[in-house]
């Protein structure tokens, strides 16, 4: 209270800026209400003397001016990159000087073949080159190390990394070396076991190696920008976008930069993710010259290893595949028709789209066939015009054609001017203008829909539960087509073409731990756990909102601690629980069933089991207090019973729902929802064994227990031979199992 007034709180905002090829785009986030407050575009600063940088600025200086926002209110700030994926791409990258370290004998034989890497081949020509020592770790001394840098800086390395067998149990060897070229050199320096702390010398080793190679590009983009955002009054930490859908300080960015690999992608998904609540499905983020795809199962997007030069490394991030088809692309053309679209855009050939090109233009338009870079096939279609100017057409100029693209959508443009372009085409080919544009859009759902079936059978989406959630400015050039095609469901929600900006301000600090551990022991979750806890606080969370999620791979005895958290302690819970109203909404609509047709058959604390009746079928759906649905699957059975019953009820359905066949059983699947998280036990043999923790985000530490964290408690799941038993650590039963069998199944809860 001053003079009897009272101050009115401050509002909170939170700030995204996702930088694409060709715009960047910024959007301010209330981040109590989660209302959009403010959204900005600029083009992308590709050739400004600042990069990329320059843009990330001015896009976010113009978000908080147009929208009135004071920068003081800014609670958080976050961008994606495209820097570490360009500079792959475009071979934009620094030489690579290893110093290895291993003890004597057949180790350090080993040891020195593993990390004798060859030049990493990015493609088109490209590579990062390698050149590489071995030291023995008796002679490796600052004498030693200083020797072999200095030999490697001649042959022309710019850059070092460290590298030492077992490192991941012993780093002293690493930092040795670290403290040589970095600290007194002032060579940039990585180390291979503070990138990972996997086992897999030679894969370790080529992880830190891409890592480093991209070090000098990403510290001069990162290091404008912190300083640029400074200028512009902001005083809360920059994060960055990780590959795998949190975000972490810049700080951390410029020593682990290879973790923002595909940045922009993780963007849109956790935007589907948190702003739509997408639960199941295929994202599909259409830009201008790229289509990313990828997966949201069960309320998690898919996360794998990404691929670099053909070889795996230790980089997670969204899995996700990139194809060179969206809406600028232009089209290729013969005289039989329509060969292709793609993989060269309408802005790469620096030619304006017909549909967005005003009508009175196009005056006796003739057809061209041209070569839009050096090296290209010369039938790409340009289309030029009475006035001299050249236009071209793509995916979108065929969407708007066919009518497939509504006036508030992003890509919607004068389709009549599109008509006119391609006249020339229809005549070169003897078709309608309609035909032309069907055999474009075909020749991309002929390259998209291969993907989104290799991935719904990758992840085991079941093909009436694929839906398409398209996403970016050139969605609906695309998606309404395909998903007729492929008779598959779609939606395209508001905000699509922002959808990127808003998952990076949506964003949790996100950090991962990976050891190899066989048979953890509580000690061994504990370390790892606090180990997760102190690298997310690095990457700047708040000690007091960081959750950790264990998860343990019983077939690789991976051992993963997953540490989210926010930056602020009063963060708003951006993910509010939904009523039951909501939940048996959103459990008709993904059954394509009316609200009266479904019934809910059971109810505990964390989770809610809708259930349909068909002909020959009862799908089940199990969704959880955010409205997420956790399990989809097209037959069950759902029982409730007493924890106390729970194993023989668990039992009888094991043998119901067997198919016995000549020579073989095959068993239901099995999920558990215990506390608030949902194990798979999909592909069981036996009754006793744990669940896949890849899947269910719960880990086994052996063949009799099964241990996972739940919020603040912790619990341990005992499977015994003759049946199944789970309890907390006070001894009270905590557990609700479901079983299935490909469109078989049950579901047991306890009440």
């Amino acid at each position: 209270m001053d003079g009897g007034i009272k101050r009115m709180e401050r509002r909170k905002v939170r700030m995204g800026i996702d930088v694409g090829g060709t715009h960047t785009k910024a959007v301010a986030i209330d981040n109590a209400t989660q209302e959009i407050i403010g959204k900005s575009s600029v083009k992308t600063t590709h050739d400004d003397e600042k990069g990329v940088a320059a843009g990330v600025v001015q896009a976010f200086e113009n978000c908080l001016k147009e929208n009135n926002i004071d920068p003081k209110d800014v609670v958080f700030v976050a961008h994606s990159t495209t820097q570490a994926t360009n500079a792959l791409i475009e071979g934009d990258v620094a030489k690579v000087g290893i110093v290895a370290s291993a003890r004597g004998g057949l180790e350090g034989f080993l040891a020195k073949a593993q990390t004798k890497l060859k030049d990493i081949d990015l493609g088109s020509g490209r590579r990062i080159e390698i050149t590489s020592r071995f030291i023995k770790e008796g002679d490796l001394n600052h004498d030693s190390i200083k020797r072999a840098a200095e030999e490697m800086k001649k042959e022309g390395a710019e850059v070092i990394v460290a590298s030492e067998a077992f490192g991941v149990d012993d780093m002293s060897s690493e930092q040795a070396i670290y403290d040589v070229t970095k600290n007194e050199m002032g060579m940039e320096t990585s180390m291979a076991s503070d990138i990972t702390k996997l086992y897999g010398l030679t894969r370790r080793t080529r992880t830190a190696a891409i890592n480093a190679s991209i070090l000098p590009k990403m510290l001069n983009t990162a290091n404008s920008t912190e300083e640029s955002v400074r200028a512009a009054g902001v005083e809360v930490p920059l994060m960055i976008m990780r590959g795998d859908g949190g975000v972490m300080e810049i700080n951390e960015m410029k020593k682990r930069p290879v973790l923002t690999m595909l940045s922009g992608p993780a963007a849109s998904v956790m935007g589907s993710l948190m702003y739509l609540r997408a639960s199941n499905g295929v994202y599909f983020e259409v830009g201008g010259t790229t289509t990313n795809i990828g997966v949201i199962k069960d309320g998690r997007p898919a996360i794998d290893y990404s691929i670099v030069g053909g070889h795996r490394t230790y980089i997670t991030s969204l899995d996700v595949r990139v194809l060179g088809v969206a809406g600028g692309s232009m089209i290729r053309l013969s005289k039989s028709g329509v060969t292709d679209v793609g993989p060269r855009s309408a802005h790469i050939a620096g030619l304006d789209y017909a549909v967005f090109t005003p009508e009175e233009e196009i005056v006796d338009p003739q057809l061209e066939l041209f070569s839009p870079k050096k090296g290209d096939p010369a039938d790409y279609v340009a289309i030029k015009l009475k006035s001299g100017k050249r236009i071209t057409i793509t995916n979108s100029c065929a969407a708007n054609v066919l009518g497939l693209v509504k006036p508030e959508h992003f890509s919607y443009g004068n389709a009549n001017a599109a008509r006119k372009a391609m006249q020339p085409i229809a005549d070169y080919l003897g078709v309608t203008v309609e035909d032309v544009a069907t055999q474009i859009l075909t020749r991309a759902y002929e390259k998209i829909s291969p993907v989104i079936l290799e991935l719904a059978e990758k992840y085991k989406l079941e093909k009436d539960q694929i839906s398409l959630v398209g996403v970016g400015g050139g969605a609906t050039s695309l998606i309404g087509f395909c998903a007729d095609k492929m008779k598959i469901n779609y939606s395209v929600p508001e905000n699509a073409e922002v959808i990127s900006s808003i998952g990076v301000a949506l964003a949790m600090v996100r950090d991962v731990v990976e050891r190899v551990v066989p048979n953890p022991t509580a000690e061994d979750i504990r370390s790892i756990k606090q180990e997760a806890v102190d690298k997310a606080v690095e990457s700047g969370a708040s000690p007091d909102t960081v959750e950790v999620h264990i998860e343990i791979d019983q077939q690789t005895s991976k051992l993963t601690a997953i540490a989210l958290g926010s930056t602020e302690v009063k963060t708003a819970d951006l993910m509010k629980e939904c009523t039951y109203e909501e939940a048996r909404q959103l459990a008709a609509e993904n059954m394509r069933k009316k609200e009266n047709e479904i019934e809910l058959v059971c109810q505990i604390p964390n989770f809610w089991v809708f259930q349909a009746a068909e002909k020959d079928k009862r799908p089940v759906r199990i969704l959880d207090k955010k409205g997420f649905i956790k399990v989809q699957r097209t037959d069950g059975v759902a029982v409730q019973t007493k924890a106390a019953s729970y194993r023989s009820a668990v039992s009888k359905m094991w043998e119901e729902l067997a198919v016995y066949k000549a020579d073989s059983i095959l068993r239901p699947d099995y999920y558990i929802c215990a506390g608030a998280r949902v194990m798979d036990f999909g592909g069981s043999t036996e009754l006793e064994q744990n669940p896949d923790a890849d899947r269910c985000g719960n880990a086994g530490t052996g063949s009799e227990y099964g241990y996972y964290r739940c919020r603040s408690k912790e619990f341990v799941i005992s499977i015994q031979k003759e049946g199944q038993h789970a309890a907390d650590n006070t001894g009270n039963d905590k557990t609700s199992d479901g079983a299935w069998r490909r469109g078989l199944g049950a579901l047991c809860i306890p009440a």
